[in-house]
């Protein structure tokens, strides 16, 4: 059973970094709308094939832009955090 519980707590947190690293593919997707990067550029491209699907999903459930600002990045780095703290609990419940 102890060894049960280790692969999970290894699970658990490989998941806990994925959401991290996409936590930061948002936030450098987001900083790079604000210079207008070089659409043919290969990392650009990466970025936003990464980042447009969530994007897609959240401004299909929520209105996200106010005044000209897209809000969709936020709410999604919003929740990813949520989902984090909840990882986070989960590991320390076990």
């Amino acid at each position: 059973m102890n060894a049960l519980m280790e692969v999970v707590f290894g699970l658990l947190g490989i998941f806990n970094s994925l959401v991290m690293v996409y936590m930061w593919v948002i936030i450098i997707a987001s900083l790079l709308t604000w210079v207008k990067p070089d659409p043919f550029n290969p990392i650009v491209q990466l970025l936003y094939r990464l980042t447009n699907p969530a994007y897609a999903l959240v401004r299909k459930m929520v209105p996200t832009t106010f005044n000209g600002i897209d809000l969709a990045p936020l709410i999604i780095i919003i929740s990813l955090q949520v989902l984090q703290v909840l990882i986070r609990s989960l590991i320390h419940a076990l």
